[in-house]
């Protein structure tokens, strides 16, 4: 009950695997309880359903709780199967479990909606059969919800694989996307994860509402057109960026390392909690850094055994991953370089005043925290959406450089010294930097009360609470 002995609205919230799908549902929790007086409910797979989730959620306000569904069995899955086939399996296996859970709410709470993540919108059709509102999340931004609604459409339209396309693939105010940068899943045609993402793109469209972590002055194309009503489609709500809070003390090493820094002189190389490189690119990477001649703080993890970019499709090796790196290379580097690994306060480091660069996989949370920080980018995608990011980032935003691949596919150490020596003292550092400081700015004015994510977040929360009268 709150203060005048209303029952508080209740949101039931579904997220897929992965703690950067969490981080953005958890700082849009804690807004509509700061904001709205709503009590939350996250449901968590077994599969997803780990010390790291279960230590993150604990530290969320006492209005937000958290139940694990059981787990289901996965024996006749292959084991090399994609990471969206394996989740949408789980999804669907866990219908059962998750009509009893969203009871369980409504009985006990005055449960206005289900929100669903990216791969568990098969749970809508539960929310419509208990009277329910249900809503889709994107922890990405909105020229993959564009790509997704547009899917079914593409999917009829082009015959041959989207990488053999002689032109671009056009997405209604999006930059142009060539065929090899789409998204990983759509890469196979043949592969049950194209299924799959054609399986979820049809129902994107059933949901009520589609909140975006995105806002409007990174993509006002796309923002433009998914903001306006149109008919068959769902409104859509561009409510970011949701970025995690700081929780990282200043006794990091690396940040007391930093405190030492000249402002803005520091390229910061981090691929994400999921990208590994393989050991030829780690080494090309090393080499090209001290090239540079530029300071860097590297977060450095071991190399993928197989030729893959990401450590939910190969297995990462368990060695030192200092091991891996040029002989001497740490040596020749001090004072000008500081390596950690594995793990570094990313959000700490961006917002340091010596953190001039940001030598990143484009992941969307990661590319939302540069922006945040006011951070240019040198764009180096591996997987999933983050090809797509960087087209984005540089063709788009121009907030980044992207590396040129050799015939080779690998980036080498020369090519390397170029972009980010381009990137830190260049002259197209400059304009990136000018750009990143804009969007900073627009960031902040987006967030404000009267801002357009501000006033999203607001539009959404009434009409859940509305439900609830």
């Amino acid at each position: 009950m709150d203060a005048a002995g209303s029952r508080r609205p209740h949101l039931a919230v579904l997220p897929t695997l992965g703690m950067g799908h969490l981080f953005p549902l958890a700082e849009l929790s804690k807004l509509l309880v700061q904001r709205h007086n709503f009590t939350i409910t996250f449901i968590t797979f077994a599969v997803a359903d780990n010390k790291a989730t279960q230590t993150f959620l604990s530290t969320l306000p006492s209005s937000i709780t958290s139940i694990s569904l059981p787990s289901v069995p996965l024996d006749d899955v292959p084991s090399d199967a994609s990471i969206e086939t394996r989740m949408s399996i789980v999804s669907i296996r866990s219908l059962p479990a998750l009509r009893s859970v969203l009871l369980d709410l409504q009985s006990s709470n005055n449960l206005v909606a289900f929100l669903a993540d990216f791969f568990a919108t098969d749970g809508f059709q539960i929310a419509r059969d208990l009277g329910i509102l249900y809503y889709m999340f994107i922890p990405t931004n909105l020229q993959v919800l564009t790509l997704m609604l547009q899917l079914p459409a593409l999917d009829a339209a082009v015959k041959c694989p989207y990488q053999d396309l002689k032109e671009p693939i056009k997405l209604p105010g999006c930059v142009p996307i060539p065929g090899p940068e789409i998204v990983t899943p759509l890469l196979d045609r043949s592969n049950d994860a194209y299924k799959w993402m054609l399986h979820h793109a049809a129902i994107y469209r059933q949901a009520q509402g589609i909140l975006v972590n995105s806002f409007s002055a990174i993509e006002p194309g796309a923002a433009k057109l998914l903001t306006e009503e149109e008919e068959g489609r769902p409104p859509v709500y561009p409510l970011g960026p949701m970025i995690k809070a700081s929780s990282a003390s200043g006794a990091s090493p690396c940040l007391k390392w930093l405190d030492e820094q000249p402002q803005g002189s520091v390229l910061f190389v981090s691929f994400g909690s999921g990208g590994t490189l393989t050991k030829r690119q780690l080494k090309e990477l090393a080499l090209g850094l001290e090239a540079s001649k530029q300071r860097f703080l590297f977060v450095l993890r071991s190399p993928c055994d197989e030729d893959s970019s990401s450590t939910y499709f190969a297995a990462q090796t368990k060695e030192n991953p200092l091991v891996y790196l040029p002989e001497g290379f740490i040596e020749r580097t001090q004072g000008v370089g500081f390596v950690v690994p594995s793990w570094a306060p990313q959000i700490e480091v961006l917002a340091h005043s010596s953190t001039g660069g940001f030598l990143s996989h484009c992941g969307w949370n990661s590319t939302l925290e540069s922006v945040t920080h006011g951070v240019p980018m040198i764009a180096w995608p591996l997987f999933a959406e983050q090809a797509m990011n960087a087209v984005m980032l540089v063709e788009g935003v121009k907030i980044a450089i992207r590396p040129k691949k050799g015939d080779d596919g690998l980036i080498d150490s020369e090519e390397i010294a170029r972009v980010v020596k381009e990137l830190m003292e260049g002259e197209e550092g400059k304009v990136l930097r000018n750009r990143v400081q804009e969007l900073k700015e627009a960031t902040a004015v987006a967030l404000a009360e009267g801002g357009s994510s501000y006033k999203a977040l607001n539009e959404v929360a009434e009409k859940w609470k509305s439900f609830a009268l």
